[in-house]
């Protein structure tokens, strides 16, 4: 029998195929989940769940795992990946981790209108959808669930060159309070951690000259890795947390 803080339950994670989402899955797994690993590269999704989860979990092979292709900005894509979903594993999943992300940073005074739009549409209006259409399913299936949303430190503090992405950010933690405020009578809690810097690929364009002076900012003296920040998405995807919903938890270093 497989042990662990989420045993036998079924999570959807999108942005799967890196980073905090990857990392996500990787202890998702660990700790007994089957789970859905949703990216809109298909193919980094299916090396998330074969390099990564599967070995987590000490399986030799995928097992119950699986990987799917989505676009969360697409109503149509969203359902798509739910009906798969439902017709794959009978139930909707009881934990959603909402963490695809893009950014496409420009001063306010040069940033192109498409540039914050589809910033926006992933990070935002992304999480909205999977958040809405999860939910529901979860409601009509009558179970207890969990939604964890990836926002940001810099959606609470702004950051140059990121109106759009803090915009983004700082409206997801609004949305994540709202939706645990209507979904509690459901017994689905939703909260949201907002990471520091974190050792993923949209830091990793970060300029070294500003990652030094980021880095002078954070207590701890460095920066944190993706399996941090999904520590707090498994505690928090659990019954550990049972009493809390409507929080935003800053993992930051101290920053």
């Amino acid at each position: 029998m497989v042990k662990g803080l989420v045993a036998g339950r079924l999570a959807l994670v999108t942005g799967a195929g890196s980073g905090i989402g990857r990392a996500a899955c990787q202890v998702l797994s660990r700790e007994g989940a089957t789970v859905i690993a949703a990216d809109k590269h298909h193919d980094s999704a299916l090396e998330t769940i074969k390099a990564h989860t599967a070995l987590a979990s000490g399986a030799f092979d995928v097992g119950d795992h699986s990987a799917m292709e989505l676009d969360v900005s697409n109503s149509k894509s969203v359902q798509g990946v739910l009906q798969n979903i439902l017709k794959q594993y009978k139930a909707p999943p009881t934990i959603v981790v909402n963490s695809a992300g893009i950014t496409k940073d420009n001063w306010l005074l040069k940033m192109s209108e498409s540039d914050y739009d589809s910033v926006l549409d992933v990070n935002l209006k992304g999480t909205f959808l999977v958040m809405q259409t999860f939910a529901k399913a979860m409601t009509e299936a009558s179970v207890t669930g969990s939604i964890v949303n990836i926002s940001s430190i810099v959606g609470k503090y702004g950051n140059l060159g990121q109106s759009n992405y803090t915009a983004s950010k700082a409206g997801v933690v609004a949305m994540t309070k709202t939706a645990a405020k209507e979904l509690g009578k459901f017994n689905i809690r939703v909260n949201a951690v907002l990471p520091g810097f974190i050792n993923t690929p949209i830091v990793k364009t970060v300029p070294d000259k500003v990652m030094m002076m980021m880095l002078m900012l954070v207590p701890l003296g460095r920066m944190g890795e993706p399996e941090e920040i999904a520590e707090v998405i498994t505690f928090l995807s659990s019954d550990k947390s049972s009493f809390i919903t409507g929080a935003a938890i800053d993992v930051t270093g101290g920053f």
